[in-house]
Order: structure tokens, then C-alpha cells, then sequence
């Protein structure tokens, strides 16, 4: 508890300093900035002496003037890696990254097909399911029952996987696309505003 406090205090003696400097980058006078936040020029001016202690009434109106959060007055450590780090699965030469982390429900998947010199024969296999697919880049070959599809970025499809289907790379760059499966037949559900009337 006593290294909480002395790690506290030392957080609050260098956010004189900090706004100190923050204040000289900007080329602000204390009368400017008493102006711009309503902290009369005395406060202001122990506040970067060290002789004040910040508190949030004087910190809110500082941070909002110079356009920063509270966090980078006052010099808070890093609230934790906001960092996705996804784990890729390699299946039949196409690179595979999982997008949720929770089991069931719709699960999101990222998909990188590499680019081939001949067309694939297709196998076609149907299961439980309902899939989503949005095209990035590349073309994507689509066998879906007795129909053959080519999508391209910006296309999307979606059907019951309990059709006999397949996918695979129509062209010599890899195709990349975002794929939503709902294991037990659930589907995505878009929403768009309505048109307004003219």
C-alpha cells in the first residue's frame, strides 16, 4: 500500500512539469490560458510550480483546452495491449484467421486463398449451417448446388451450407474475403436506414 501511495505521488508531482511544457509547445501564456479555461493565473501558475496539487475540477477544463485526455496529463501507465492477436489455422494451402474468440453463435472468419496457375476441381460438401461472405481483394469461385459464381471485391453472398458448395481462388492473386458462419443455421442480420422521402 505504501509503494501505491509513493507511485501515486510521484504520478501528481510530474503533472506540473507536463503542463508546464504542454503549455510552451503551444505557445500559450498563463493569461491566455486562464482565459480559455476559467483557472485564474495564481492556480495556474503553482499548478506548474508543483506547488498545487492537480485535482480533476482543474484537470477537466486543461485537458479539454488542449484537446488531450486526463490520462496524458497525468501521465497514467497504459490501461492494456488493445492489440488483437489472432492465431492463423493453414487448411488446404488457404490461411484461416478466426475474428471471435466465443464459442457458438455466429462465428467471423478472414480467409486468404492463394493464387493459383489452374482451376481447382471442385468438391462440393454441404453441412449444418448458414455462411456470409464479403470479397476484399482477388476473385473468389463460388460452386453453390449446380450454379458457379465469381465475386469480386465488394460482392457478397450468402446461403444455406446445407446446399452442396464450394469455394476457391478464380485467378492468379490470392483472393482474400470475410466469412460469417452460423454453426446452427443462424444468419447475419443487416440493417440499413430507409430511404428518405423525396
Amino acid at each position: 500500500m505504501e509503494c501505491m501511495n509513493e507511485d501515486l505521488g510521484s504520478m501528481l508531482d510530474a503533472v506540473g512539469p507536463r503542463l508546464k511544457s504542454l503549455r510552451q509547445e503551444r505557445e500559450t501564456t498563463l493569461a491566455e490560458l486562464s482565459a480559455a479555461t476559467g483557472i485564474s493565473v495564481s492556480t495556474l501558475s503553482r499548478l506548474e510550480s508543483g506547488q498545487r496539487r492537480p485535482t480533476l475540477e482543474l484537470l477537466l477544463p486543461l485537458a479539454q483546452t488542449y484537446a488531450v485526455p486526463i490520462d496524458e496529463l497525468v501521465g497514467a501507465p497504459p490501461t492494456g495491449d488493445p492489440r488483437v492477436h489472432l492465431r492463423p489455422i493453414k487448411h488446404h494451402g488457404a490461411t484461416i484467421l478466426p475474428l471471435t474468440q466465443r464459442p457458438g453463435g455466429l462465428q467471423a472468419y478472414k480467409y486468404v486463398l492463394p493464387a493459383v496457375t489452374r482451376p481447382a476441381e471442385p468438391d462440393p460438401r454441404s453441412h449444418e449451417g448458414y455462411e456470409w461472405l464479403y470479397i476484399l481483394s482477388g476473385r473468389l469461385r463460388l460452386v453453390l448446388g449446380d450454379q458457379e459464381l465469381v465475386l469480386v471485391p465488394g460482392e457478397a453472398a450468402e446461403f444455406d451450407t446445407r446446399l452442396p458448395h464450394w469455394m476457391g481462388n478464380a485467378d492468379k492473386v490470392p483472393v482474400e474475403f470475410l466469412a460469417l458462419f452460423g454453426p446452427q443455421g443462424e444468419r447475419a442480420h443487416l440493417r440499413a436506414r430507409p430511404k428518405r422521402a423525396t
